[in-house]
């Protein structure tokens, strides 16, 4: 496989062309940001562990009918994947008030919320990712009524299989982020699904299992996600 020119460098992923048509190479970086980009860090081996659980959890999405980007593993931090044009919105699906839900609304940490609500922000660090509503996101052009309804759909969907698949591992999906992107028409999961992007709880202990380790000093974060890690790709 022949990486091409540098498309994209995000927080933590860079993106190359590929020689194939209408794929990419993503590339998992060992950096680790939070807060906007206000801390970071360069951790050995968290790209490593990021991108097999993303292919893990995309493989396993696509045994239940949900469509990713995700086409195969180039190595142990590297994916081939389809080429989509993203649409700049953040999907978050929230099982469980914590972070800035409970920052920002009259609700305790740990509340369930059922039905599971659906939270869609803006991607553009420049304005910290303001929420958005459905007026909004139409208003804007970022997608239209028909494109949305099927987000919105895939999301609940993903939320469903995850949520089953995680509370079998002992874990509790507290809430995650997706980003979705266009091919042909069609609408697809992309970007990444990883403890970096979901909020995870160990069920027996309340042990934080994600990106919430490094953000707020709960300990060694390498150690949580090769642990979670081996969890989840022992379930293979």
């Amino acid at each position: 496989m022949t990486q091409g020119e540098l498309l994209y460098s995000g927080k933590a992923k860079s993106v190359f062309s590929t020689a194939t048509h209408g794929e990419l190479l993503v590339k998992f970086r060992d950096d680790i940001t939070a807060f906007d980009g206000g801390k970071k860090d360069v951790l050995t081996s968290k790209g490593s562990y990021n991108a097999q659980v993303s292919a893990f959890i995309f493989r396993y999405l696509e045994k239940y009918g949900v469509a990713t980007h995700f086409i195969r593993m180039v190595d142990d931090s590297a994916m081939i994947v389809r080429e989509l044009h993203m649409i700049p919105l953040e999907v978050i699906v929230r099982n469980v008030a914590a972070g800035s839900m409970v920052r920002n609304y009259p609700v305790d940490e740990g509340t369930p919320l059922v039905p599971p609500v659906i939270v869609i922000d803006y991607k553009d660090d420049t304005r910290h990712d303001p929420m958005l509503n459905d007026d909004l996101i139409v208003a804007l052009k970022l997608a239209t009524p028909g494109e949305l309804s099927i987000i919105k759909d895939q999301a609940l969907k993903v939320n469903s299989i995850l949520s089953g698949f995680f509370d079998e591992l002992g874990i509790s999906l507290v809430d995650f982020k997706m980003e979705f992107g266009r091919q042909n028409g069609n609408i697809y999961l992309g970007d990444e699904i990883s403890m970096d992007s979901m909020r995870l709880w160990d069920k027996q202990t309340g042990e934080s299992l994600d990106k919430d380790v490094y953000r707020f000093d709960k300990g060694d974060v390498m150690n949580v996600y090769q642990k979670v890690t081996q969890r989840i790709l022992n379930r293979e």
